[in-house]
């Protein structure tokens, strides 16, 4: 279990915590040539713009680090851009990855969540924090997202069993709620967090919700005696979240709960665009922005924050152990949403993409 695998550390960057996993070298990429082959999913909207804004980066720095290039598209794309997506991350077991859209459409399946399912990629990890530099009306926040990836009300069973009467199932299991706890548990200990809140809604969901709060509740105080572990129905941890933040540590949340408050927690710090996150399965690791947005009305305008994708490549690059060329990264990226001369408009800012991206470029060469 990835859970047993996972060796987490700190790295400091601005002066706060940041995030990094490294797992056993069975699981990593081969080298060729002294570089790692990693997939790349550009995905849909912006992502394009934000992967070519890391591309640029790495090449700058050099770092080891081939890109094997799937597109992956919610938009355009065919059913066999799964397989191929698929392969390769089984082949690379590391992959960098844009958000691909999801249409409306009753026959449309989302290709994030397939592609979770597929490898199994169960643990979802979103990083919320104050950035220097960047305006929030609350300061001091700094929890973590633990989401469960593959069941919940992403299960995708449903059918309308009657005109006008659509049953929708959601599934939740003791193996995969033991899972993610344990997942959480491991993260705090080894990331010196003191509290695992477990959020769910059951007061109403008394067997589902039920099941996932007494699990996560029996995990932690039976296995991890030295993490306190509370539990908080969902709309009060949403009204929790947007009034005092600064009392979360990690939350651990089935899949629904955990995409409504990373939405909320990167309202908190300033936007979507600033949300470094990580998929993580038995073998596989997927790293793409926290907050799913797409950005399907800022494409091809040169707009876009990369942020939060270069953070999350960052951790890509930890979790490789590549932590000098994460660490630098890191810092100069920091450093320029700290100075505020040159950041995208979502911020506050009139910076295209390309000109942050080659202010970061000058704070690495300086």
């Amino acid at each position: 279990m990835l859970s047993q695998l996972v060796k987490s550390h700190l790295v400091k960057a601005s002066g706060k915590r940041a995030f990094a996993t490294t797992v056993n070298e069975n699981f990593l990429p081969k080298k060729y040539g002294g570089k790692y082959i990693v997939t790349l999913i550009p995905g849909d909207g912006i992502g394009k713009e934000i992967t070519d804004s890391v591309k640029t980066i790495f090449a700058a720095e050099n770092v080891p680090i081939d890109w094997e290039t799937v597109e992956l598209s919610g938009v355009s794309g065919s059913a066999s851009q799964i397989d191929e997506a698929v392969l390769s991350l089984k082949r690379n077991k590391v992959g960098l990855k844009g958000i691909t859209y999801t249409p409306s459409s009753p026959f449309a399946k989302s290709l994030n969540v397939a592609l979770r399912k597929e490898l199994d990629i169960f643990a979802s990890l979103v990083l919320i924090k104050n950035i220097p530099g960047v305006p929030s009306k609350l300061q001091d926040i700094d929890f973590v997202l633990v989401r469960e990836n593959t069941e919940g009300e992403y299960s995708g069973l449903e059918h309308q069993s009657v005109p006008g009467v659509v049953e929708s199932l959601k599934i939740m299991t003791k193996y995969k709620t033991e899972r993610i706890a344990r997942f959480a548990f491991d993260f705090a200990i080894k990331n010196d967090r003191k509290l695992v809140t477990a959020i769910h809604k059951a007061n109403i969901m008394k067997l589902g919700d039920g099941l996932f709060r007494s699990t996560v509740k029996e995990v932690g105080l039976a296995e991890y005696p030295g993490v306190e572990v509370k539990d908080m129905i969902v709309d009060n941890a949403s009204m929790q979240a947007v009034s005092y933040p600064q009392q979360f540590d990690v939350m651990v949340t089935p899949n629904l709960y955990g995409s409504i408050l990373s939405n909320i927690g990167a309202a908190l710090i300033g936007g979507p665009g600033l949300v470094p996150g990580a998929n993580f399965g038995r073998e596989h690791a997927v790293f793409e922005p926290g907050c799913r947005h797409v950005g399907l009305d800022i494409k091809d305008k040169n707009v876009a924050n990369p942020t939060g994708m270069i953070l999350s490549a960052t951790m890509m690059l930890r979790h490789l152990g590549l932590d000098p060329y994460a660490d630098k990264i890191a810092k100069a990226t920091y450093d320029v949403l700290a100075e505020g001369k040159a950041v995208t408009p979502d911020i506050g800012g009139k910076a295209t993409t390309t000109e942050f991206t080659a202010a970061i470029l000058s704070k690495l060469q300086s």
